[in-house]
C-alpha cells in the first residue's frame, strides 16, 4: 500500500498543497487532476522521492520511502514529461539500460517483443534520434511491458500518442491494476477501469481529498483559496 500523511509541498514561496492524506491499495489507480501549476507534477515527484516535501510522510508497505531507499525504487516505475530516451542509442539499447538501472535483466528477445507489441517491430536497431516524438514515447512506454514494478507513477503518459498507442496504453494500465498493481497518473484521457478501481484527487479543490471516480468535489475550484504550508 502507498500511504501519504499530512503532506505539504511548496514551489518557491508558494504553498501548492498542505496536509494531504491518501491511501492507495493494490488494484487501485489514483487519477490526479488540477489546473497547470496546481502541484500535480510536484506531487508525483515527491511520491518518487525526487524532492523532499515541506512536511509530512510518504510510506510504502508501511515504511517511509527514505528508509527503504533502493528497495522502494525497485518497486517503482516512473515515466515523467521527458521520455528519457538517448538519441544516439537504439531502442534496444535504451531499454536494456533502463532494465539494468532497476536491477532487472531482460533478454534482447524480450525487449524486441516489447517493442513489437508497442508498434515498433523492426525499429530495434535504429538510433532513436531518427524516430518521431511519438515513436520515442512508444520506446519509453515499452518499459511498462518489461517492468515487474508493482507501483507505476505516470505523468501525462498519453501525450504525443496516436489513437492506436492510446488504446494500447489504456489496456496496459487496466491490466496492471486488475493484476493487483497500483498506479498514480495525470491525464486528460478517459480511462476504462471498473468502478471501485479508480480514485480521483483534484488539487484545485479548496481541501484536496481522495474520492471515488466520478464523485462530485465538495468545493468548486473557482472558490479555492491558497493553502498554507
Amino acid at each position: 500500500m502507498l500511504e501519504v500523511s499530512a503532506l505539504s509541498c511548496r514551489r518557491g514561496e508558494r504553498c501548492l498543497f498542505s496536509a494531504l492524506d491518501l491511501q492507495l491499495a493494490p488494484g487501485q489507480l489514483l487519477h490526479l487532476q488540477g489546473s497547470n501549476g496546481s502541484g500535480k507534477t510536484t506531487l508525483l515527484r515527491a511520491l518518487c522521492g525526487l524532492l523532499h516535501p515541506e512536511a509530512g510522510q510518504i510510506r510504502w508497505r508501511g515504511e517511509p520511502i527514505e528508509r527503504l531507499a533502493e528497495d522502494y525504487y525497485r518497486d517503482l516505475l516512473y515515466l515523467g514529461h521527458l521520455n528519457g530516451i538517448k538519441g544516439d542509442l537504439t531502442g534496444l539499447e535504451n531499454l536494456r539500460i533502463a532494465c539494468r538501472l532497476v536491477g532487472r535483466r531482460a533478454s534482447d528477445q524480450a525487449i524486441g517483443e516489447a517493442l513489437a507489441r508497442i508498434g515498433l517491430g523492426g525499429f530495434e536497431d535504429l538510433p532513436c534520434r531518427m524516430l518521431s516524438q511519438g515513436q520515442k514515447k512508444r520506446v519509453a512506454l515499452a518499459r511498462l511491458l518489461l517492468s515487474k514494478a508493482p507501483l507505476w507513477i505516470l505523468d501525462e503518459p498519453f501525450a504525443a500518442l496516436d489513437v492506436g498507442a492510446v488504446a494500447l496504453l489504456d489496456e496496459l494500465i487496466r491490466a496492471h491494476v486488475e493484476a493487483g498493481g497500483l498506479a498514480v497518473l495525470t491525464t486528460h484521457q478517459a480511462l476504462t477501469l471498473a468502478v471501485g478501481q479508480r480514485l480521483d484527487l483534484n488539487l484545485d479543490a479548496a481541501a484536496p481529498r481522495v474520492i471515488p471516480a466520478g464523485a462530485a468535489t465538495d468545493i468548486p475550484s473557482a472558490s479555492r483559496t491558497e493553502p498554507s504550508c
